[in-house]
């Protein structure tokens, strides 16, 4: 998204309380990306934006119009996430929480943590454009995927702020030092610790684009899962796959293990269905599992996807059920 320069709007521009709340709903797709990625957590990223046209529908007679009303949102947006994370531990992934894996067993389960512990998944409707810059939004799609929104969950959050409004957000420095109060000297020497930082972290590079071979990959998953073939799952699977399931602190590392675990204590997903997502830029599926005497489907996870090399690289199951009504997906699957 490329950012249009500040610049001092005449006096006719300036947003009246009559005609405030479409200009600030336009703005709701792109703030909701930016909360997202500050914080980690697609609640939260809701909350924050939320409290952001509040607090701008509030505030609209003070606002005088020195800088944009994008900007001045960015302002507002920016400071209500700075507070939202005082206090609180960076979201993590369960890898970022063991440095080996777990056995394939049951106890495993035994060890989980609450939910605002975990990164949670954004779905792309909500965050991403639906057109523009074919660049643009490649640097979109590339910045809210899972394992760079966790890399930037390692930074001081101005660290964070920074980063995404210069690098994702395309903000030249001397705006940023206007928004964060600061100078460009500073503001240049955050966003290099914030580089130097994300250049540690795995797997923060872009994979490739799906092609044809990947969207049959997809199809092949879902047949192979919701046939619980498992030997058909496996050899989707790439070598050094793994696997994880927040709230449940466990991963799992390799196919052998993750064929393990869902001939065993996985077991109850046989007779799932899928339907596919898109979240965080990339594939993902909405997984509804059996329940009952008469089998019947329920909410269970938002599976996310990881692809590298033709294989399945990273699976992620989230299971907290509130997302499927914050995305808009029904509690029972679409009949075929």
């Amino acid at each position: 998204m490329t950012h249009t320069a500040v610049g001092t709007p005449a006096p006719a521009d300036k947003p009246t309380a009559a005609d405030i709340e479409p200009r600030l709903a336009a703005h709701r797709r792109e703030l909701t990306g930016y909360c997202y990625r500050m914080l980690g957590s697609a609640f939260d990223a809701e909350d924050a934006v939320q409290e952001t046209l509040l607090r701008a529908w509030k505030g609209i007679d003070g606002f005088e119009g020195r800088s944009g009303l994008r900007s001045w949102l960015y302002r507002i947006a920016t400071n209500v996430c700075l507070t939202m994370i005082e206090g609180r531990g960076r979201r993590a992934r369960p890898m970022d929480l063991s440095a080996s894996a777990w056995e394939p067993v049951e106890a495993s389960l035994a060890a989980r943590r609450p939910e605002d512990t975990w990164l949670e998944p954004m779905v792309d409707e909500r965050v991403l454009p639906v057109s523009g810059d074919p660049a643009d939004v490649a640097v979109g799609r590339e910045s809210v995927r899972l394992a760079f929104v966790a890399a930037l969950q390692h930074l001081p959050p101005r660290q964070r702020a920074v980063l995404v409004l210069r690098e994702v957000l395309r903000w030249r420095a001397e705006e940023v030092a206007d928004l964060l109060e600061t100078s460009t000297a500073s503001v240049n020497s955050a966003l290099q610790r914030a580089r130097a930082t994300l250049a540690t972290r795995p797997d923060v590079q872009a994979p490739a684009d799906l092609d044809a071979d990947h969207r049959v990959l997809l199809e092949r998953y879902v047949r192979a899962f919701e046939s619980y073939d498992i030997d058909a799952f496996v050899r989707l699977l790439a070598d050094d796959v793994t696997q994880n399931m927040p709230p449940f602190e466990m991963w799992l590392d390799g196919a052998d293990d993750i064929a393990a675990w869902m001939l065993g204590p996985g077991h109850q997903c046989r007779g799932s269905r899928l339907l596919p997502l898109r979240v965080n830029g990339q594939p993902a599926f909405a997984h509804w599992k059996p329940v009952g005497a008469h089998g019947e489907l329920v909410p269970f996870a938002i599976q996310a996807l990881e692809l590298e090399g033709g294989r399945v690289k990273r699976i992620t199951s989230f299971l907290d059920t509130r997302l499927f009504g914050l995305f808009g997906l029904p509690a029972a699957p679409p009949p075929r």
